[in-house]
C-alpha cells in the first residue's frame, strides 16, 4: 500500500494562512474573501491573510509569475507558525509551478492544505510526491465565503465537520449528504480516496509529478467537473480508463457537475456518460455528491481510507485525517 503523509493535529487558536494558490483577487470577490476569513474564524483558527491577496498584484490570470507564487507558497510550508494552508480561490496557475514546490518542507512538517478546482493539481502533485494528505474543499471565496447563503443546520453541520477532520485524530465516520445523492451502480468498496477536478487529474498525469499507478490499487476515485461539455468529460474518462486507471480503482463518486453542457447527439445525462466508459467493470458509482463547483464541498482528503454504499447512499471515512499533536 502506498504510503501516507498525515499532517498534524490543528488546536484551537493555531495560525492558519489565506494564500493565493492560484488566481489572485478581484474587487467583487474582497466582500467573499472577509465573509470566508469570518467562516475560519468562525473554526476557532487565527487568519492570516498572505501579501499576495491584494487588488493591487496581478500577472495575467493570477496574482503573480509561477516563480514567486511557488516561492509564496513555500514561505508558507516553511512558517513553523502556520499549520494550515486555505486557498483563495481556483484559477489556472497550478499546473505551471508544480515542478517549483519545496517538497521537502512539505514532509518536514506537513500540515493541511485546502481548496478546490485549480488547486486539485496541487493536492495531486504534492501527494504523489510525498504522500501529504490534503483536502479537496472549499475555497476561501467560492466555498466559506458564501456559508452565509446555507441553510443554518447545514453551516452548523459543515462547521462541526471541517472543524473535527482538522483538529480531530480520530475517524470522521460518515460524511453528511447536503442534497439527495444518486446511486448510478449498485455495489460497496472500500479504499484510499483520490481524485479532484477530472481535467486536473488528467494533466497531472502528463507530469512528472503523476500519481504512481500504485496509488490507484484499490482506491475509492472522486471527480467533479464543471464549465465544460460532456463530450470532454467523456474523453478525459477513457484517457483515465486507457491509463489502467479505472481497472485499478474499486469505486467511484461523482461530484455534482456545474456548467457541464451536453454536447448533441449525445446523452444530456453525464450518468450516462460515466456508467457507458465503466463498462462492466464491477465497481459502485456514487453520483451527485456534495463535491465541487456547485458547493458546499465536503472535505475529501487524499489518502484516507474510505467506505462507500451506492446503495445506501453513504460516503464515511474510516481513517483519520489528521495525526495527534505533540505536547
Amino acid at each position: 500500500m502506498a504510503s501516507i503523509l498525515r499532517p498534524k493535529a490543528l488546536r484551537p487558536g493555531d495560525l492558519v494562512a489565506v494564500v493565493a494558490t492560484s488566481g489572485g483577487l478581484e474587487k467583487d470577490e474582497v466582500p467573499l474573501l472577509e465573509r470566508g476569513v469570518g467562516t475560519l474564524e468562525g473554526l476557532g483558527f487565527v487568519v492570516r491573510v498572505s501579501p499576495f491577496v491584494d487588488l493591487d498584484r496581478s500577472w495575467w490570470w493570477a496574482a503573480a509569475p509561477p516563480k514567486e507564487i511557488a516561492e509564496e507558497l513555500d514561505r508558507h510550508l516553511r512558517d513553523p507558525d502556520v499549520r494550515a494552508i486555505f486557498s483563495l480561490t481556483g484559477g489556472r496557475m497550478t499546473l505551471s509551478y508544480l515542478d517549483l514546490i519545496d517538497v521537502e518542507a512539505v514532509r518536514a512538517d506537513p500540515k493541511p492544505l485546502l481548496g478546490m478546482s485549480d488547486i486539485s493539481a496541487l493536492h495531486l502533485g504534492l501527494h504523489a510526491r510525498t504522500g501529504l494528505v490534503s483536502l479537496h474543499s472549499d475555497l476561501v471565496t467560492f466555498g466559506f465565503g458564501e456559508w452565509n447563503e446555507v441553510e443554518d443546520a447545514r453551516r452548523d453541520q459543515l462547521t462541526d465537520l471541517y472543524r473535527r477532520v482538522l483538529t480531530e485524530d480520530t475517524p470522521l465516520g460518515p460524511l453528511p449528504a447536503g442534497s439527495r445523492w444518486e446511486r448510478w451502480r449498485s455495489g460497496r468498496a472500500e479504499g484510499p480516496l483520490i481524485g479532484g477536478m477530472l481535467n486536473r487529474l488528467v494533466r497531472v498525469q502528463a507530469t512528472a509529478s503523476a500519481l504512481s499507478p500504485e496509488r490507484f490499487d484499490g482506491a475509492i476515485l472522486f471527480w467533479e467537473e464543471a464549465f465544460t461539455s460532456t463530450s470532454v468529460v467523456w474523453n478525459d474518462l477513457h484517457v483515465l480508463r486507457q491509463a489502467g486507471v479505472l481497472d485499478r480503482i474499486s469505486g467511484m463518486v461523482v461530484g455534482r457537475p456545474f456548467e457541464v453542457e451536453p454536447t448533441p447527439p449525445g446523452p444530456d445525462s453525464l450518468r450516462d456518460i460515466v456508467l457507458e466508459v465503466v463498462g462492466d467493470r464491477d465497481i459502485p458509482v456514487l453520483g451527485d455528491v456534495d463535491i465541487g463547483h456547485a458547493g458546499p464541498n465536503l472535505p475529501m482528503p487524499l489518502g484516507i481510507r474510505a467506505e462507500m454504499d451506492a446503495d445506501a447512499l453513504m460516503l464515511s471515512l474510516l481513517e483519520p485525517v489528521v495525526r495527534a499533536a505533540e505536547g
